[in-house]
């Protein structure tokens, strides 16, 4: 009986912890940082400053064909977050209507889940 109530009471502390990481995960966040395009994200991550190299993205190259294929992306707090679908097309108009050249900084608002991001809204900040 008393091993009965101590499995029992394992699996529900398996459970809970489950639930915690699915909710944790899934989670309406805000986040600041750099446009880039998943194809030059890889490279922008391999650099001793990831956030610097973010900065430094221009806008010509991120608009160029394979790049607005690849998709985009957002490098917040060093990490990058990949877009969804409604969240690239967000963020190519917004790179067409920017009149900066590199360093388009934007806050992005969405629900997390593992390195992506479901975009809810995105602007350019200073």
């Amino acid at each position: 009986m008393i091993r009965k109530t101590i499995y029992s009471f394992a699996a529900l502390i398996v459970a809970l912890s489950f639930a915690a990481i699915i909710t944790a995960q899934d989670k309406n966040v805000s986040l600041t940082g750099y446009v880039v395009d998943k194809a030059c994200s890889a490279g922008a991550a391999k650099k001793a400053d990831p956030m610097a190299a973010a900065a430094g993205h221009s806008k010509k190259c991120a608009l160029m064909e394979p790049c607005i294929k690849s998709g985009y992306g957002v490098f917040s707090d060093g990490k990058f977050y990949e877009f969804d679908a409604k969240g690239n097309e967000l963020a190519k108009g917004l790179l067409d209507n920017t009149s900066k050249d590199k360093g388009i900084k934007v806050k992005v608002e969405g629900k997390v889940s593992g390195s992506q991001i479901a975009v809810a809204s995105i602007s350019e900040t200073d």
